[in-house]
This record gives C-alpha cells, structure tokens and sequence, in this order.
C-alpha cells in the first residue's frame, strides 16, 4: 500500500438521479462492450477509470489509483481481509533479537518479466539506489527516514538470496511500511537511468518510464506486465508468464490472462458503461448503489460492501507564511485568518457533514474526525475522548466574532480591519465533484464567500507540491492500518506535509518558513510511535496525535463513504478490501481471481 500519496481523484460515483434518463439514451445509443470481441478468446477482466496513468516508473508515482499493483510487488504482501503481512518475493524473514536486524530470504528462480533473473542485487539497488537516492524526490524516501536521526537503514547483500536491513533506531512497522510497502526494481533496466544526467544536471531516472514509453519495455515482477496504452481510451495489461505465484495445485497465478482499464471521461459514463455490461467490476459510490441495487438479478452482478473507506476526505487551508523572492506564498490578510485556530475550528462547526452523508452519500457514509483510518487498530473513537465537530453554526459565528471577527449589514463576515472574509477553494475537476457547492452553501451561511476553482488533477498536485500557490483546497489521501505509513503526512519536513509545505530538494527555496508548536509535538510523536513495540504504548501515542490533530485542524475532515464494488457474477474471487488504497481495493488479491465464460 502506498501512503501519503497526492490527493486521490475522487472517482466513487456521486450520481444524481437524473443520470437515468441519460443512463437510458446511453444503453438505446452505445455499445460499451465494444471491447469484449469474439477474437477476444482469452480471460480477460474488464475494469473502469477516469484517469490516465501519469507515469509507468513505479518509483515515481503519485497519483491514485494507479497502475503499480497490477505490476510490481515487494518483499512482502499485506492480505487485504487479515491485514496480516505475509511472504511475496521473499519466502520469508527473521528479526533479531535487538529488533534492529532484518534477513529476507528470496524464493528460488524469481524472474523479471523479461525473463532475467530477480536477485538480491535487484533488492539492494532499489533501496540504496533509488528509494534512498536523495537526487531522486519519491514519496517513499520519507517513510525510510527512521527515527530521531532520520537516518536510511542499511541494506546489503549476504549471499545470494539473503538481504539484510540494519536499522539505525527500533522501528516496530518496518515490515509493513517497507517490506510490504515498497516494490522491487530492475537493477538491470534502470541502473543506467540513475547513474546518468540529463542536460539540467538531474537524474535521467526522473524521466524514464514516462507514459510515451514502449510498455514493452517495462519491466516489472507483478502479476500483470503492460502490453498497450492508449491515451485516453485504455491501457490493457497481459498476464506475466514469470510471475512466481502458483496455486495449492501448481496452477500458474494469475488465472486471467488480460485486463482492460478502460479510461473514460467522468464516473458517469463509468456507470453507463458497468450497466449495459461494457465493464465487469466497478467502484461504486451511493447514489449509483441505490440504482444498482436494484438492477443485481437482472444484470448479473453483486455489490460487495467492504465497510468505511479507508481515506481521509478534508478541506485544508495552506498555513505556510513563507515568502518566494520576496513575495507571500500567500496573501498576509488570508494567511492570519487561517492559521487562526479559531477560524480553522469554526469552519469545522459550520460545514453540515451529516446532510453531506443523508444527501449526497445516501445515509451511506459516516461522519470522519481522525487522521488515522477507523480499521485501524490505532484508531482513536470519538466515544474514546476524540474531539468532534457537529454542525453548529452559532457555535462557529461564536468563535468567529470571539477571534475578532465581525458582521456588516449585509452578513458579511468581516476581519478586524475591515476586509471581507473571501477565499479560493481548489477540487479536481477529475471527478465533477459535488461536496464543494455544499460547503460553500454552508459557509456562505456564516457570511463567508467560497470561490470554488476547479483543477486537472496535474495541476492540483503541482501547486500542492511545487508552486505552493493555493489557499484552500478539498482533497483526499489514502489510509490503511499502519499510522507510520502517513509520516510525510505529519513530519514538518515531509514530502506531503502539504498545509505548511517545506520547499522540496531542487525546488525554489522559500524564504521565512516555519512551523507551529504543535506541528512538531506531532511529528516527535510519530517518532516515538515508531520505536514502541507495546501495542497498548503505541495506541497510546497515536491517541496524542489524532487528539492534537483535531484541536488545530490542519485538516478538517468531513466524512467516509462505505467502499461498494459492484462485481460480475462472471467474475469470482474479488475480496474487496477498502482498507487498500483505490485500485489496491479490489486488486491486492488478483492473482487468485477468475472469471467465468460468459
């Protein structure tokens, strides 16, 4: 599972009921199976999506969902339904007794899809190489920074299908965050790329790979290899004859042969095109349940319900007081409102989550106030002490006016000085959201403008990361069961610490950045995390952190929707996970699904 990665696109499903009108003119006008020919003799799997892969060099990727779960696999695999970390290219690993020392042994006679062998060289080169290279900015570099000294783990070969880890502190998920976290790379394909500079001085890796690339020649471990990509239109993965897996039988894993991501323009058509039974699996959101649900007999297919989703959905405000060759990153009068934490925490108490679920969701979400995912073991309830925030729109005028706030005639919120209080929201325009107006109608009710500006995903992620030139944004990021995972998350000097974002290694410097108090206390604090091995200590840390969390709201969190698959009969062996990152949901088993003749 990948973690902290960039704002998710928000895909599952919102559709009104007026989209069965358009549903009825799309099934009498189009034919979605156009894909599912008779020369198409082979198992194939045919799946949906809104966005085009963005990169095919796994190192590299940001986006969710993506395509990495399909083609790469690490040391070692998370089961989606245990949670339980269990052997994938390693057959197994021992601990030292000091807790500081890792020994994976690699199965025997594992090959890369090209058919070279896949080593312990392939091991070491991936971490010392390119996760630990710091010329190459990944997501993942963060979550091997370990402990206090933020210090990468040693990694090297012992023979030839022993690796060894020497960690530098105690670091309790290691073997969830970076033994079931991080897939292994070609040393043989790639090894080039890194050591080589392009004319800007910059690693030939950051380009290798790109989406213009033969799929042919990338070379992967995973179940699945790249066989076409079509911009636009679809990417088709075929079945990799060297994946190690096989069966209680000796059967060779995965049993289908090829898959169909199929990329369309919006989740409605994703819809469309699952109902006239142009798709055979499909993430599904509320209001396209209750128009599934009653379709299941007569279209040949069942909706798993998988409980809440694992992510977090939030508003964020970016509190970073930093200034670029001498001009704010962002506008002073705006940046004392929101790094005011009585304004955060009004805005939380006027935002009506529970008309977002009773409405929007259908009744089916829950409402969302911690960081750290509800399957989580560390997870901290509202009935264990959390702090919530239920719609009070009093409550939030109360703390507004208390903070120096005031009204004019009109019910426009003023500041103290006399400017109305305006700002910028950014959403993707990716999946045509429909919670932003909400908010905006809510805000608007505490005298507040909302100007909602909506964004390709590419141009989001790169004002989150890069620009930093935004004010408020409506995102979302993955969860899962480690909190660990979502270190670049809460560290002051993480690569996704995007509502006061440090300026990343080769970008523009910025001059008088700085973090609160309380950034820091959360960030020592998911380095105690790591270094306790009492669960019931552990618990306790986390607890501090999600408390700390919902007093500042660096986020404020709004709601999880239930994760709803809706799956072919055709199709079987899908055991839908939400506690995974989207596609992972339904994927992190693919190896053992199957699909009927149809």
């Amino acid at each position: 599972m990948k973690s902290g990665i960039f704002t998710r696109i928000f895909q599952r499903s919102w559709v009104l009921g007026l989209l069965g009108l358009l549903v009825v003119l799309a099934l009498n006008g189009c034919n979605p199976s156009q894909f599912k020919t008779t020369a198409a003799q082979v198992p194939q799997l045919v799946v949906g999506t809104i966005t085009d892969p963005k990169t095919f060099n796994y190192a590299l990727i940001q986006e969710s969902p993506n395509i990495a779960g399909f083609i790469y696999e690490g040391l070692a695999v998370q089961n989606g339904i245990t949670e339980k970390i269990e052997p994938a290219l390693a057959e197994s690993w021992e601990i030292s007794e000091d807790k500081l020392r890792y020994v994976f042994t690699l199965r025997e006679g594992l090959k890369w899809s090209d058919g070279e062998p896949l080593t312990v060289d392939d091991v070491v080169f991936s971490f010392n190489d390119v996760y630990m290279n710091k010329r190459i900015p990944t997501n993942n570099q963060d979550g091997l920074l370990i402990g206090e000294s933020k210090a990468f783990p040693k990694v090297r070969k012992l023979d030839n299908r022993r690796v060894e880890f020497t960690l530098p502190e105690l670091f309790s998920p290691f073997l969830r965050t970076v033994g079931a976290g991080l897939g292994i790379l070609p040393e043989h394909a790639l090894r080039q790329a890194v050591e080589t500079n392009r004319s800007d001085g910059q690693p030939e890796f950051l380009s290798t790979w790109g989406t213009d690339t033969d799929p042919k020649k990338i070379v992967v471990n995973g179940p699945y290899t790249i066989e076409s990509y079509s911009p636009s239109e679809r990417l088709i993965f075929r079945r990799n004859p060297y994946y190690w897996r096989k069966d209680a039988q000796g059967h060779p894993q995965p049993y289908i042969e090829k898959i169909v991501w199929q990329i369309v323009e919006s989740p409605e058509t994703l819809l469309i095109q699952f109902r006239s039974g142009g798709l055979d699996l499909q993430e599904i959101g509320p209001a396209s349940f209750q128009l599934l649900k009653r379709e299941e007999k007569r279209g040949n297919f069942t909706i798993q319900n998988g409980g809440p989703d694992s992510g977090t959905n939030f508003i964020c405000f970016n509190l970073n007081k930093g200034r670029r060759n001498g001009k704010p990153l962002v506008d002073p009068i705006k940046s004392r409102w929101f790094n005011n934490v009585a304004f955060r925490q009004a805005i939380a108490y006027g935002i009506d989550r529970q008309a977002m679920i009773n409405n929007t969701l259908r009744g089916l979400g829950e409402p969302q106030n911690s960081p750290i995912s509800v399957q989580s073991p560390y997870y901290l309830s509202p009935k264990e002490g959390l702090k919530t925030y239920d719609y009070n729109p009093e409550k939030a005028k109360q703390l507004l006016l208390g903070a120096g706030f005031k009204y004019d005639n009109k019910g426009q919120l003023l500041d103290a000085d006399g400017n109305r209080v305006r700002f910028t929201m950014d959403a993707s325009s990716g999946g045509r959201p429909t919670i932003t107006p909400k908010i905006k109608q809510d805000l608007g009710k505490l005298g507040i403008r909302v100007d909602l500006r909506y964004l390709d995903f590419g141009t989001l992620v790169e004002k989150r990361s890069n620009t930093l030139d935004w004010e408020s944004y409506y995102g979302a990021i993955t969860g899962g069961i480690e909190p660990a995972s979502g270190y670049n998350v809460w560290s002051v000097d993480g690569s996704f610490h995007v509502f006061n974002q440090k300026p990343q290694k080769g970008k523009t410097p910025i001059e008088g950045w700085e973090y609160a108090d309380w950034e820091k206390k959360i960030d020592d604090l998911y380095v105690q995390g790591v270094k306790e091995f009492d669960e019931a200590k552990r618990k306790a840390i986390y607890a501090e952190t999600q408390r700390l969390a919902q007093e500042y709201l660096p986020f404020i969190h709004l709601f999880n929707t239930l994760g709803l698959v809706a799956v072919r009969n055709t199709v079987q062996g899908v055991k839908y996970a939400p506690v995974y990152s989207s596609p992972d949901s339904y994927i992190w088993n693919i190896y053992e699904v199957k699909v009927a003749d149809k």
